[in-house]
């Protein structure tokens, strides 16, 4: 997606966080969020929304405080922090230089994709906490796949114990016709990379639709629920996959 694309879709997914937090009980609990209610993710996304606004303000890192409080009024408050980072990203300039955590390129385009990942996954987690249905754009998911694989996993020592890699490891989405091959170090110049017919290479295939690859990925849903197949070297795929391969 272009910037402008991924910003009409932050647009979309916080307006319906937004919606969920306005109506949702807010002590409901969030599952896969650990002990976390509803009332602590919409802080927590409200706070990283002002977060990523200041980094593409200034392009460079800020402090994470997290702690902000939101008031009485906890949906108008996070509205304000999805304005505030709409409008830094409505008025940035996405080539310009801009720090991010990540093995993506630094410049402020990263900002664009990586809020509407972050406000994707957490509006599920809001849905969920909230009792209703909640259905990622297979589009969305496919590009969140992508964005794990080659943005996150060749950093996710900074956060975790790499996962292992013992096979070429295949990732197909079975919606979206997307494809990731990941192969063991030493085997390539980086954990994630396109061939012409990468299965070839592959020791073991894990396919699924896009939705379920990217939930699994953020560990929002355990692998025997996700429909997902593994064929090849199941206990290989299965070990890279119990990850985690993000923050």
């Amino acid at each position: 997606m272009t910037p402008d694309e991924y910003l009409e879709r932050l647009r979309e997914l916080t307006t319906g966080f937004a919606r969920v937090a306005s109506t949702a009980d807010h002590a409901a609990p969030v599952p896969c969020c650990g002990d976390w209610r509803l009332f602590d993710l919409v802080v927590h996304l409200g706070n990283v929304h002002r977060w990523a606004a200041e980094i593409v303000r200034t392009g460079n890192p800020a402090p994470q405080d997290f702690a902000v409080e939101p008031g009485a009024d906890l949906a108008a408050w996070y509205r304000e922090s999805a304005d505030e980072l709409i409008e830094a990203l409505r008025g940035a300039s996405p080539q310009d230089g801009a720090w991010n955590f990540t093995a993506a390129a630094r410049t402020k385009a990263f900002w664009f994709r990586r809020q509407v990942h972050e406000t994707a996954v957490h509006l599920l987690d809001a849905h969920r906490a909230a009792g209703t249905e909640y259905i990622l754009d297979p589009s969305v998911a496919a590009d969140g796949v992508d964005e794990v694989l080659l943005g996150m996993l060749p950093k996710v020592k900074r956060w975790h114990t790499p996962p292992a890699v013992t096979v070429p490891v295949l990732l197909k989405t079975s919606d979206t016709g997307h494809a990731w091959l990941i192969t063991p170090p030493g085997e390539t110049d980086v954990p994630g990379s396109r061939q012409a017919d990468p299965a070839e290479a592959a020791g073991a295939v894990v396919e699924g639709s896009a939705e379920a690859l990217d939930l699994l990925l953020w560990q929002r849903i355990e692998l025997a629920a996700s429909g997902i197949k593994i064929t090849g070297d199941v206990e290989a795929a299965e070990t890279f996959l119990a990850g985690p391969l993000t923050p």
